[in-house]
């Protein structure tokens, strides 16, 4: 037996040899009838289930192949279409609705009829989550619906979504079937024993079909292949992932260092305009005052020179001119003859 088989008590049901061995045979239809009305909430209660052929080619040669994991119909003639979703792909949802094309055109009957369509359901199991991750809500179910008025507009085609990651309760939270199922879903290849919240005759008989140790060599050999596929398909899925955050991680932080020196630079640059006006105009008044200062006493002490060499020389005349009259006096010149030859005035003579 493989090392990893005697590590594992039970199978993978997100493999595809797990997920039809559980829910694709004849012998475990029981499971997926509880399953399905586990989804169903009580809307209705299938008791029994016919396999359909899972693989469709279409209307003509060139239609593109339908391969559907499971595909069944229940004792009321409703399709029921369930996909094991392994990975996220960029046209999920678009895929769905193809897919819900199948079991749709198959109801068309040639020659008269009426139009009338039996329910079509498509069940996805997504190892995935939706973009919108902040949400908690896990279990989504979507139909037509009037825009306007909100309300359902076509019942007969129901999509249901399960965002298997998003549901994290432990076994002592678990309420009802559904949380039931979704837990087993989640966590029955990490599982050593059967929990002892499931303790229904169905799970009974889940545990022991989804026990390794009783499979066939044939089982074992088919299994291990299967879960090779799938281990490689999810290493391959976390090395893109990786270097995807890398890539993105880089990408992030050349933009960050680009918009940081950018904004670095355009900072730098105010600051240093700022600064340098204020030193600018800091070194400028004190170079004005300095230069000012100089300025105003050299031309103070020129204009000084010279209004003192004015006044001196005009005080000089007029000292010289008093003089002269004082001694033309002496000599017997008369008032008016010493004014006109020094200037002076008749008052300024008689005082002398």
């Amino acid at each position: 037996m493989d090392k990893q088989f005697r590590e594992d008590r039970y199978v993978n049901p997100y493999t595809d040899f797990g997920f039809k061995m559980l829910f694709g045979t004849e012998m475990n239809k029981e499971l997926l009838i509880s399953f399905i009305n586990s989804l169903l909430c009580g809307k209705e209660v299938i008791t029994d289930l016919k396999y359909l052929n899972s693989e469709h080619l279409g209307t003509s040669e060139r239609d593109r192949r339908a391969v559907f994991d499971v595909y069944c119909e229940n004792e009321y003639g409703e399709k029921i279409l369930i996909e094991m979703q392994k990975a996220e792909q960029q046209f999920f949802k678009d895929r769905s609705i193809y897919y819900s094309t199948f079991p749709i055109r198959e109801q068309g009957r040639k020659g008269e009829w009426n139009y009338e369509l039996k329910a079509v359901y498509v069940i996805g199991i997504l190892n995935f989550t939706f973009d919108d991750e902040s949400s908690g809500y896990y279990h989504h179910k979507v139909q037509l619906m009037d825009v306007n008025s909100g309300k359902v507009f076509y019942d007969k085609l129901t999509f249901v979504y399960l965002e298997m990651p998003k549901f994290k309760k432990n076994e002592n939270e678990l309420n009802g079937m559904f949380d039931k199922w979704m837990f087993v879903l989640r966590n029955l290849s990490r599982l050593m024993e059967r929990p002892a919240a499931l303790q229904e005759r169905v799970f009974e008989k889940l545990f022991e079909t989804a026990e390794i140790a009783k499979f066939t060599k044939e089982q074992y050999e088919e299994y291990e292949e299967s879960l090779k596929v799938y281990r490689d398909w999810k290493n391959t899925l976390d090395t893109a992932m990786k270097k995807a955050e890398k890539i993105g991680l880089e990408i992030g932080m050349a933009k960050g260092l680009e918009a940081g020196i950018a904004k670095g630079i355009e900072k730098g640059m105010a600051k240093g305009i700022e600064e340098g006006m204020a030193k600018g105009i800091e070194e400028g008044m004190a170079k004005g005052i300095e230069e000012g200062m100089a300025k105003g006493i050299e031309k103070g002490m020129a204009k000084g020179i010279e209004e003192g060499m004015a006044k001196g020389i005009e005080e000089g005349i007029e000292k010289t001119r008093l003089e002269n009259a004082k001694k033309m006096l002496v000599k017997g010149f008369s008032v008016s003859d010493i004014a006109d030859i020094t200037g002076l005035s008749v008052e300024e003579i008689s005082n002398l």
